[in-house]
């Protein structure tokens, strides 16, 4: 396993460096097991023949990305390498970018294609009504160029349930895929939520004690007056908020409700240990407690005034030069800001210690989760787009995959080494994924590293898992040796005050967050009666949020509360309440038969 994987990324090497690819593999018994080589040996191979593409024509390929920041070709690095591996380049249609909402897949459906590949949500019978409009391809027939996908066989099968198609069909690949126990934290050292902020202010105002939510408002206050400017000069500000993301309810707004083990479901606030199911719009629900939240920070002047403008490319710019406080996720306030440097200065993110957290954390999927790709029906060269989505989840694509909001290592030999069989950073590696950009070599393509991640935003594989052939995950900041490195000003002052060397480490210490196991579990189509009426009650909704935030006091912000309360009773609210608190039942008996 070992030598085939590094046959693999040797292979990668051979055709970034535009080597060969007849050459590289020609020795070989099976050219799926890449070439026998090491990458740096294959630099000295001239051949004339090494130019040479295994797909004859350059095409561009659309993919339809539901849940992709950036719209338009893939650049940078990343590109290159899909450019050199299948002669195509990606051009990412996003409707995150164009508007969000359903009104970009609507439109592409009713032209009858959505895509070359095809990344959506499965849930609520998405996913069996793309198939049933026949928009998506069956890749049965070409199951044998796809190893890798094939591995996981659970996962197909439950898409073939959920959207009750042959048992020989593949119309959907899951995203994140694990070998990993369904009550295991899916998401290593820290969890997809958290309540963090800048640990360098909050220590020099006197680490104040907080117990809940809510006393993180004067906290937060205190270390805006004390430090009033960014890096560059610019105001600072607490909070700051964006609405790219909003569905069925603000977005932002639920991300505090998961500090208390709560996610979303339609309508419904579901607790991961099934003890609770609460509407969103009653007047004590967790997801008022978070508008009352921002809505007072609104008040005490420490939220930014342009939240309401602006996008998550905006408002990441601005966590990089320090102009935010505090960030909802380890992805963000870190990614951007916890720079090597920054860090070695003392300076950076980390989650706070609030006494009544009980984060919600996402189990491990052995079956997959309800976000999947395809290839689109109408696609042009399908073996391609296969050969593409095999390597996707190959060992090889799963760690070029690395992005900003997945932990995956990145290319061995670029990123990282094996040094006495354990996996340890390069220079290079540390800069690019420790200090959060670098540039590349010139026989990578040059260029910034950051900005040539890729932009799918899609995981294949669950970064916990274990790479193929070795004894150490994906996940760069699990390995012994990384661990090792978070002994900067910044980790110290932290560990030293939480007692824990880890987020997950101080949150097991006292039993601060709750595990929502991984289960094979989607939620079914909704009638279309139900689809209309939460269309008309979720712009209330969210445009009521927004409004309740920025309202001028607390007789104001109630009046919205109710007028929101009112006006989306009287369209159908509970008929869709209804049906989503069904659903979330169903899920949670699904989450006790996998505890």
């Amino acid at each position: 396993m070992k030598e085939r994987f590094k046959k693999l990324l040797s292979f990668m090497l051979v055709l970034v460096l535009t080597l060969s690819l007849f050459t590289a593999c020609g020795d070989n018994e099976d050219t799926n097991e890449g070439s026998n080589e090491t990458s740096s040996n294959t630099q000295g191979n001239d051949s004339d023949e090494e130019n040479q593409s295994p797909y004859d024509e350059f095409i561009t390929v659309d993919v339809f990305s539901s849940q992709a920041n950036y719209q338009g070709i893939q650049s940078g690095w990343f590109g290159e390498i899909v450019k050199e591996k299948f002669n195509m380049e990606l051009n990412i249609i996003a409707p995150n970018v164009a508007g969000g909402g359903d009104t970009l897949f609507q439109t592409r459906s009713a032209a009858g294609n959505l895509g070359d590949i095809v990344m959506i949500g499965a849930e609520n019978g998405r996913l069996a009504d793309t198939v049933r409009a026949e928009l998506m391809l069956d890749l049965q027939e070409y199951s044998d160029r796809m190893p890798h996908i094939m591995q996981y066989e659970a996962a197909l099968d439950m898409i073939r349930t959920t959207i009750d198609s042959p048992e020989t069909s593949i119309f959907a690949i899951p995203s994140s895929v694990s070998n990993e126990p369904a009550t295991t934290p899916s998401e290593g050292l820290d969890l997809t939520f958290g309540p963090y902020l800048r640990w360098d202010y909050y220590t020099e105002i006197g680490s104040p004690k907080m117990s809940t939510l809510e006393d993180l408002l004067p906290v937060l206050k205190q270390m805006q007056d004390a430090y009033p400017t960014s890096d560059s000069g610019s105001k600072t500000y607490a909070l700051s908020l964006f609405g790219d993301w909003d569905g069925n309810m603000m977005t932002l707004a639920k991300q505090p409700t998961c500090f208390y083990g709560y996610d979303e479901l339609g309508f419904v606030l579901a607790k991961a240990d099934g003890t609770d199911f609460q509407s969103i719009i009653e007047s004590d629900s967790e997801y008022v407690r978070a508008l009352k939240f921002y809505y007072e920070a609104n008040q005490m002047g420490i939220l930014d005034p342009e939240s309401t403008t602006q996008n998550y490319d905006t408002l990441y710019n601005k966590y990089v030069d320090g102009a935010i406080l505090f960030s909802p996720w380890p992805w963000l306030g870190q990614a951007a800001y916890n720079t090597t440097a920054n860090k070695e200065a003392g300076k950076g993110f980390m989650i706070a210690p609030i006494e009544d957290l009980n984060i919600f954390s996402y189990g491990a999927t052995p079956s997959g989760a309800k976000y999947v790709v395809g290839v689109g029906s109408k696609a042009q060269d399908p073996e391609r787009m296969v050969d593409f989505l095999d390597w996707l989840y190959s060992p090889e694509g799963i760690m070029m995959s690395t992005a900003q909001t997945a932990g995956t290592c990145g290319p061995e030999g670029l990123t990282w080494e094996l040094v006495d069989n354990k996996p340890q950073l390069t220079e290079f590696g540390k800069e690019a994924l420790l200090n959060g950009d670098a540039t590349m070599p010139e026989e990578w393509g040059g260029g910034s590293w950051k900005d040539g991640i890729s932009q799918l935003n899609f995981t294949t594989v669950l970064p916990i898992d274990t790479v193929e052939g070795y004894d150490f995950p994906y996940d760069y900041t699990q390995w012994e040796s990384v661990i090792e490195l978070n002994s900067t000003p910044l980790d110290v002052s932290w560990q030293e005050e939480m007692g824990a060397l880890s987020t997950i480490e101080y949150l097991e210490k006292d039993d601060q967050y709750v595990v929502a196991p991984g289960t094979d579990y989607i939620a079914p189509a909704e009638p279309s009666e139900i689809s209309t009426l939460r269309a008309q009650c979720r712009s209330i909704i969210v445009e009521n949020s927004w409004k309740m935030i920025y309202a001028n006091d607390d007789a104001e912000f109630d009046a919205i509360l109710e007028d929101m309360q009112n006006t989306v009773n009287e369209i159908g609210y509970n008929t869709v309440l209804e049906f989503d608190m069904e659903v979330a039942k169903e899920q949670e008996a699904a989450r006790a038969e996998a505890r």
